[in-house]
């Protein structure tokens, strides 16, 4: 059931948030969870991509984890973020600038592991996926 929802659930997600005037979108209705929406510039294109992320807030940072839904490749966001680290967020709607970066070892299982009690499938895609998901922090510019 998650792997189709993965399908489904960006293009659900942007009209929701398009019709709610950006207040809501259908995973947050749906979930209970509070989505944020992470603009970043496409890797190869440079244009402005925006897209529905499941934010873990840390202090005045976001945690973002990669998982995709547990397929076997990165969503596009990340390789977005790998090449251009400079990133917008809307979050409970404050809109901040930021730079990511990913998380390696320690901090990063800790992260993850959080991630994990807020939204219990990130279990099965760590399984699905048959790759290391990426974790990311979202650390304010200025």
């Amino acid at each position: 059931m998650a792997k189709l929802y993965g399908v489904i659930q960006q293009p659900l997600d942007e009209v929701v948030y398009r019709l709610s005037s950006r207040r809501t979108t259908a995973s947050g209705w749906l979930s209970g969870l509070e989505i944020a929406m992470l603009t970043t510039t496409g890797a190869r294109t440079g244009i402005l991509r925006t897209v529905p992320v499941l934010p873990l807030p840390d202090g005045d940072r976001v945690i973002l984890i990669a998982s995709n839904f547990g397929r076997a490749h990165h969503p596009s966001w990340y390789h977005n973020l790998r090449a251009h680290p400079r990133a917008t967020i809307v979050l409970g709607g404050s809109t901040r600038d930021v730079v990511a970066r990913e998380l390696h070892g320690a901090e990063r299982e800790r992260c993850y592991r959080r991630g994990e009690e807020i939204f219990p499938a990130f279990s099965s895609y760590r399984l699905w996926a048959r790759r290391e998901i990426p974790v990311l922090v979202l650390d304010p510019v200025g």
